[in-house]
Parts: C-alpha cells; sequence; structure tokens
C-alpha cells in the first residue's frame, strides 16, 4: 500500500468509514455537506489514487481526466452506479465499487412503507390534523384500499424486490414480477411468486413497485402508454431510480385518475420534484430517504472504504461493479 496514497471523499460519510480510510492514506473529505459543482469536484480529486462517490458526483471521462492516470478506484457508496461512467473507467482500468446487499432490507422496508402510506392515505390523513382543521369520524372518511388478497406487481427481482415482495406476501399479497432474469426456484417457490411480462404485470397488479437498475432499457419505462395499461385502482411506488418514470406523465395519470396513487423516494431531475407532484393529495413523497438508518448508512460508508483499503493494498474489493479490470492492465 503506498504510504501517501490521496484518499478523496467527496462529500460526508459516517465517520468509522472515514477512520478506516485514514488508516489507508491521507483522506479528505469536502467540508461541504453538499454536492460539489463539477469544477469543485475536479479540483478536489486532482492527484487522487481512490476516491469515494456519491450518487450525485457524475463520473465521466471529464472526471478522469481531472483525476490523472494515477487513480485506481471509485468507491461509490450507494448499490446503483448510473452516476458512474463503468465503460470509461474500464477502459482507463480505473476499478469501479459499490455497496450493494447492505441496504436491501432497509430499502425494502422504506418500500412497504410507501405501498402502506398511499394506500391507506396515512399522508391526506396527518395533514389533515396538522392543518388544525375540524374533523370527527364517520364510515367514509378517508378511505383507502387493504393489501391482503391484492396482488404486488415487482419491476425488477434482486434483492430488494426479493425482500419487499416478503413483506407483501405477510400483508397477504400475491406476488407477481417482471425482470430479464428468473428469479431462482427456491425464491419464486418461497414467495408464491410468477414471473409475466411487464405489460401483464402492469395490468394485473394493484401495487406496482419498481426496483430496477437505471440503464438505457428502464429509463421513461413507466410513461404515459404503459401507465395507461394499470388498473384505475392500482397505485405506483418507486423506491430504486427516478428517471424510470416519466413524472409528467406520472402527474397526468394521477390528475387524470388514471391510477389511484404514488408513493415516491427518487425523482427524476433528483432534487428536484415536479412542481405537479406537490399539487396532488394522491401522491406521498419522501426526499430519497430508502437506505436512511443509522445502520444502514454506516455499513454503506464502511463497504465502500473497505473496498478503498483493498484497492491500495493490491487485493481484491468487495464488491467490483467492473471486475474485468482486475484481471487485465491499464489500457
Amino acid at each position: 500500500m503506498p504510504d501517501t496514497a490521496k484518499i478523496v471523499v467527496t462529500r460526508r460519510i459516517p465517520e468509522p468509514a472515514v477512520e478506516l480510510l485514514r488508516e489507508a492514506g491521507d483522506v479528505w473529505v469536502s467540508p461541504d455537506d453538499r454536492p460539489l459543482e463539477v469544477s469543485e469536484l475536479h479540483d478536489a480529486i486532482k492527484g487522487a489514487d481512490i476516491v469515494v462517490t456519491l450518487l450525485h458526483d457524475k463520473v465521466d471521462d471529464a472526471f478522469f481526466d481531472a483525476a490523472g492516470d494515477q487513480l485506481r478506484a471509485v468507491c461509490n457508496v450507494a448499490v446503483g452506479f448510473d452516476n458512474i461512467d463503468v465503460p470509461a473507467a474500464t477502459k482507463r482500468g480505473v476499478i469501479v465499487t459499490n455497496t450493494p446487499a447492505v441496504l436491501t432490507e432497509a430499502t425494502a422496508d422504506l418500500a412497504m412503507t410507501l405501498i402502506l402510506t398511499v394506500t391507506r392515505r396515512i399522508g391526506e390523513g396527518e395533514r389533515l390534523i396538522r392543518a388544525r382543521e375540524p374533523w370527527s369520524w364517520h364510515m367514509f372518511m378517508l378511505l383507502g384500499m387493504g393489501l391482503q388478497d391484492k396482488t404486488l406487481g415487482v419491476v425488477g427481482m434482486g434483492a430488494i424486490g426479493q425482500s419487499l415482495a416478503r413483506r407483501a406476501k405477510a400483508f397477504g399479497m400475491s406476488v407477481i414480477y417482471s425482470d430479464a432474469r428468473e428469479a431462482p426456484a427456491e425464491v419464486e417457490q418461497e414467495l408464491g411468486a410468477r414471473r409475466v411480462e411487464l405489460e401483464e404485470l402492469l395490468r394485473e397488479s394493484d401495487v406496482v413497485s419498481i426496483h430496477a437498475p437505471l440503464m438505457d432499457e428502464t429509463r421513461h419505462l413507466i410513461n404515459a402508454e404503459t401507465l395507461g395499461l394499470m388498473k384505475k385502482s392500482a397505485y405506483l411506488v418507486n423506491s430504486a431510480r427516478g428517471p424510470i418514470i416519466d413524472e409528467a406523465a406520472l402527474v397526468d395519470a394521477l390528475k387524470d385518475g388514471q391510477i389511484a396513487g404514488a408513493g415516491l423516494d427518487v425523482y427524476e431531475n433528483e432534487p428536484e420534484t415536479h412542481p405537479g407532484l406537490l399539487d396532488l393529495d394522491n401522491v406521498v413523497l419522501l426526499p430519497h430517504l430508502g437506505s436512511a438508518t443509522i445502520e444502514t448508512r454506516t455499513a454503506m460508508g464502511v463497504l465502500a472504504a473497505e473496498n478503498a483499503t483493498l484497492v491500495l493494498r493490491g487485493e481484491r474489493p468487495k464488491t467490483p461493479v467492473n471486475p474485468d479490470v482486475l484481471d487485465g492492465s491499464r489500457s
């Protein structure tokens, strides 16, 4: 391990992770707890051996040019890596790592929370109380939808999708899913889950929950056409990546009663939210809280730091995104 390895952390991460990094080299952590402007980011990473990034950092050719040829790894503190041009990193021999698995349960909890909140109209009820408006209990007040005997459609049956399906099953829901790959037979058996095409999933589901990664094939996967396939009584939930949903089309569908409601933790142009969503009562909006538990965020930071330390030691990182780099040499 180089004695003077330069490690740049682009925004505050939990202290246990920073302590690990300090054992591996000279660490600079951005003093500003905000996304760095592109020029600030590029200035900060000059000469870095390792850069620990977050999901709002754009890692592209300009980033790699700014860092320099000595850059060995970009360690993303997120399971998703759509902010990183992985082919560009691979071409330059730069290892990319992410933090899968450690946030699975927290994100599945959050997705289930969104489902319960939007279907039972919890947000509307809380806003009513906070508005200090007079109210009285009656039989038809804020009626929502029960989950028992309803169908959950999971778009993307990876670890988080599977964990959500387990929670939904406990609530008495049946599960269908769409994915490019079939889930293991034992998972399908455990969950009673059935793989279907996306169109069938949208038509059959009472709740559709998005857990697919963001890539060219999934950008605006949910749009005016696909929203039109859903039941008018159905709900849409997204705790994956915002651009998977065309927000303008979603606003129209919610306004027109094409679907009953939506629960969102992520947004198309994060941190901006389509203004039309803010005016609607039948949508629950959260500020990207999927992994926001103390335990999970700490585990994410520590995993990123462990990956960085292993790279500096010349060892294989725990969770490489582009493992081909480990078996080759710099271009």
